[in-house]
Order: structure tokens, then C-alpha cells, then sequence
């Protein structure tokens, strides 16, 4: 069957390398929210999303980097998505690295569901990245061809 675009948006937190600089967080520290309207859907809905989030830091040391996906119905918050890499080992030149990842998921029936991004880095760290742009948020609902009433 073919697939019917149900809804898309975008949520760009910064557009430019160096636009922003917020230290990065073991505390998950949102960069991206989104709402789908899914009211007009066919069967088997399913939105596919993608996500990117640079960071930078003048001490390049093994530093896990965590994006987490949240979709949200009615109030009700369910992770739906989690990756963890690890900021590469390097020298004591500033470093910078995008991180993109992209998924699905597969949400129950609905007429409006909301996506957020987050972003952290567990464990603590006496070094800290910044997040310093672009970052960007995306999410695209399609489902099989409605039926005609």
C-alpha cells in the first residue's frame, strides 16, 4: 500500500556553526520539540525522525554524548529512542563533532503527538562540551492511504 504524508515539522534550535554555546549537561537539556497533527491517519501510523546536535571542547577527552527521543500523548511522556556515543579521544586542540542520529517509531492511535530532543552527557565530567550549533530536530508522520468515507 502506499504511504500517505500525514504531517512533518522541523524544530531548528540553531542553523550556524558557532551560532550558540551552552555547556553540555548531565541533566538532559531539551534542543528540539515538535507536534504532529495525525488526526487524518490511515492505518499502521509511523513517524520517522532525525536529529543532530554539535558539540565542541578545547580538551578532547572520551566524553559520552547521549540523544534521547520523547514522544508524548496526552501528557504522558514515553522514551522512544536513545544513543549514546562517545566524543572521540584527540589531542588539546578544540574539536568538534556533529552528532545525527535518526529512528522510528511506531505510536499508538492519536490526534496530535508531541516530540522532543535532549541531549546530555551522563557521568560527570570535569571537562564539559559546549553545544555550539547547528541543531536541528526533525519528525515526519506517515500511515497507509486512508479510506474514503
Amino acid at each position: 500500500m502506499p504511504n500517505f504524508l500525514v504531517d512533518s515539522q522541523i524544530s531548528q534550535g540553531s542553523s550556524f556553526a558557532n551560532s550558540i554555546s551552552v555547556p553540555a549537561s548531565t541533566t538532559p537539556a531539551l534542543f528540539g520539540t515538535l507536534g504532529l497533527n495525525t488526526a487524518g491517519a490511515g492505518d499502521n501510523l509511523r513517524v520517522h525522525f532525525s536529529a543532530t546536535v554539535t558539540l565542541a571542547a578545547t580538551i578532547a577527552i572520551l566524553v559520552p554524548v547521549t540523544i534521547t527521543i520523547v514522544r508524548v500523548i496526552g501528557g504522558v511522556s514515553t522514551t522512544v529512542y536513545t544513543a549514546t556515543e562517545s566524543l572521540p579521544v584527540g589531542n588539546l586542540l578544540l574539536t568538534t563533532d556533529v552528532f545525527t542520529v535518526s529512528g522510528i517509531d511506531v505510536p499508538p492511535d492519536a490526534n496530535f503527538i508531541i516530540y522532543r530532543a535532549f541531549v546530555s552527557i551522563p557521568g560527570g565530567l570535569a571537562v564539559i562540551p559546549n553545544r555550539v550549533g547547528p541543531e536541528s530536530f526533525q519528525a515526519v508522520a506517515y500511515s497507509d492511504t486512508p479510506a474514503l468515507d
